[in-house]
């Protein structure tokens, strides 16, 4: 498949680009790829660049698995489905934090009170994470969520549930980008099967 990579540059296009070549994937990448006659993109850039990022793909006809997190989704579901394409966002891309907002959101139904922190590295640009927010909202609650950026840190959740005489923590921890990398290639598989507008979550094609 012919992929458009916008963001290639990046910390975790940097990662995902020679994955994608290595599945078998021609990548078009470069400050501004040519969407055009791609079969699909995948943007990991910056919250500001996703609607122009995207518009140029559904100007082309061009389903988009999105990585980056802290856009507007419902302008994207709305220029999706005035162009008639899939698009695909999961907040995280890891298999790993999908099971950790599963646990999460079962261990909700049992414990009177939670708290989610989330720690990423000092370059992720929105607060709290697209990761927190998501599992906050399938909790079906409203935790308190506490943001920590730092050097260091890659990606990294725990979920700390409390009851009379007893706590309940589940964490999950990246510690290499390379872990978004099957979720990428699932949601590039799935993307065109999808209904026109944004599907949000990777549960959503597992």
């Amino acid at each position: 498949m012919k992929v458009a990579l916008f963001g290639a540059g990046g910390k975790v296009g940097s990662e995902l680009g020679p994955a994608l070549e290595a599945a078998g994937h021609e990548v078009v990448a470069g400050p501004s790829p040519d969407p055009g006659d791609c079969a699909a993109a995948v943007d990991f850039t910056v919250p500001d660049a996703v609607a122009a990022n995207v518009s140029r793909c559904l100007a082309a006809g061009v389903p988009v698995v999105i990585g980056t997190t802290g856009f507007d989704h419902s302008a994207i579901d709305r220029a999706a489905r005035d162009a008639g394409v899939p698009c695909f966002h999961a907040p995280n891309f890891s298999q790993g934090a999908v099971l950790m907002m599963r646990f999460a959101e079962e261990a909700a139904k049992i414990f009177p009170r939670a708290e989610i922190v989330e720690l990423h590295s000092e370059a992720k640009r929105d607060a709290p994470s697209g990761t927190a927010k998501a599992t906050a909202e399938r909790m079906g609650t409203t935790p308190p969520i506490h943001s920590i950026r730092l050097p260091g840190l890659v990606a990294h959740q725990e979920v700390i549930f409390g009851a009379p005489g007893e706590t309940l923590t589940i964490r999950h921890d990246t510690t290499s980008r390379e872990a978004f990398v099957p979720g990428v290639l699932l949601a590039l598989e799935k993307v065109r099967e999808l209904p026109a507008g944004l599907t949000v979550g990777l549960d959503a094609i597992l």
